[in-house]
């Protein structure tokens, strides 16, 4: 009797041990998701203020942006390669580079909080001299790094933590907590951990409640009711699907050229002189910003949501500026992100299609531009339509949008095979996660 009693109160014992562990990770997770959604808050509003400073100047002295912007890319560079290494770019690569990898130690120069810390401050320091970003991109990796630092506390080392981390950087940023989720098994992961589902789940849930405790509940861009009517009017879907599909993949292809490296003695000067480069890259973006009326600077949201609404007079120029003005910041490689800037031109591509589609509402083309772009630059149509949905709460579009996400997919892969984050994330990958990642 008394060696029965004892196997049965080490049993319990067991089990309370057990019970205890998974309660401590779970409390990581949600103060995970916690502390990713303040600083998400945090971010918005840093951006927020940084491109209203930077307009200030603008509307002060119109040509500041030839003098600020080059010079604020030059030392953009300079903390991001000296002071914070691996906080340059969007973050996302990062991120996906370190689930990539087995080793914590090998993991944490990705995303550490020092990074974390660089890529907020050099992030609101790019805005801040008018460069065509966004905040969400770097909200990811701030999101992974923040979660990676509590998993290093707990006995759990694995994955799970840097995948919630990303989902709850999205929720938080756009206050879509379902593309959140999708965001992290279609992009980040692709695939899915069944024993981490629920607290990925959870700490998107605590994210998206402190974004809620503190900002309210609302819709990124405002809630909208368009539409696409049954009949031709789906012939502009795809028209718009294709050519922003095809102009993502156009921009896949240009910012993985300057990231490779160019052949020759241009590459060699670029390497040689990144800090120069980088500010040639401010003075492109300055320029389009003095052609496009100074609407290309930032993260476009306003644009975009101008667009949507029809709200104002359309610039037809704004797409193709913006366009550039992206690739001149994604290029140059300062700290932050492309998401905002897509939707941007996903926007203004459907505004210039409209030219052609009269009958077809401007509202439901913006929506149907914004997902075709976004979906070519990322490759993750469900994450896109997703988003895009979540962001406008118009679920009458979601068949139109999903249709749109497909061409618009299909018709990035003809320029490249794979999308921007996970083809930039090679480059912070070593050889054998490299090659374990795809198959060779």
């Amino acid at each position: 009797m008394a060696a029965k009693a004892n196997r049965y109160a080490t049993h319990l014992a067991v089990r309370s041990k057990i019970a205890a562990r998974r309660w401590s990770r779970r409390s990581m997770f949600l103060l995970g998701g916690i502390t990713v959604g303040a600083a998400a808050i945090g971010m918005a509003f840093a951006a927020d203020r940084a491109q209203a400073c930077f307009l200030w100047a603008l509307d002060k002295i119109p040509w500041i942006g030839l003098v600020i912007t080059p010079l604020g890319f030059g030392v953009a560079t300079l903390l991001a390669r000296h002071v914070f290494p691996n906080s340059q770019g969007s973050g996302i690569p990062q991120v996906i580079a370190a689930l990539q990898i087995d080793d914590q130690d090998r993991r944490a120069p990705l995303v550490s909080l020092r990074v974390a810390a660089g890529k907020i401050i050099v992030m609101t320091l790019g805005l801040l001299c008018g460069a065509s970003t966004g905040r969400e991109g770097p909200t990811v990796q701030v999101g992974a790094a923040i979660m990676f630092a509590l998993g290093r506390l707990s006995p759990y080392r694995r994955a799970g933590f840097l995948l919630a981390g990303a989902a709850a950087g999205v929720a938080a940023a756009f206050n879509t907590p379902l593309a959140g989720i999708v965001f992290g098994i279609e992009e980040m992961s692709r695939s899915f951990e069944a024993r981490t589902s629920g607290l990925i789940i959870g700490a998107v849930i605590a994210a998206g409640l402190t974004s809620l405790a503190v900002v309210g509940d609302y819709s990124y861009f405002g809630a909208t009711t368009a539409t696409i009517p049954l009949g031709t009017a789906w012939v502009a879907v795809i028209v718009c699907a294709a050519i922003g599909g095809l102009a993502g993949g156009l921009f896949i292809r240009l910012v993985l050229l300057f990231a490779t490296g160019l052949p020759g003695a241009a590459g060699a000067l670029i390497r040689r002189y990144p800090v120069l480069f980088a500010m040639l890259c401010g003075l492109g973006v300055a320029i389009c910003g003095l052609n496009g009326d100074h609407s290309v600077y930032g993260s476009g949201y306003d644009q975009a949501r101008a667009v949507l609404h029809a709200d104002g007079a359309i610039d037809y120029w704004f797409a193709p500026l913006k366009f550039l003005a992206t690739t001149f910041s994604a290029i140059s490689g300062i700290p932050g992100g492309v998401f905002s800037p897509s939707l941007a031109i996903g926007a203004g591509i459907a505004a210039d299609v409209s030219l052609a589609f009269h009958s077809v509402p401007l509202g439901a083309l913006a929506l149907i531009g914004m997902v075709s772009y976004l979906t070519g630059v990322v490759q993750a149509p469900i994450t896109s339509f997703v988003i895009v949905s979540e962001m406008t709460n118009d679920h009458a579009m979601v068949i139109p949008l999903m249709a749109a996400a497909l061409v618009a997919n299909r018709a990035s892969k003809a320029l490249s095979r794979e999308g921007l984050y996970h083809a930039l994330a090679r480059s912070f990958l070593p050889p054998s996660a490299d090659r374990r990642a795809h198959g060779h």
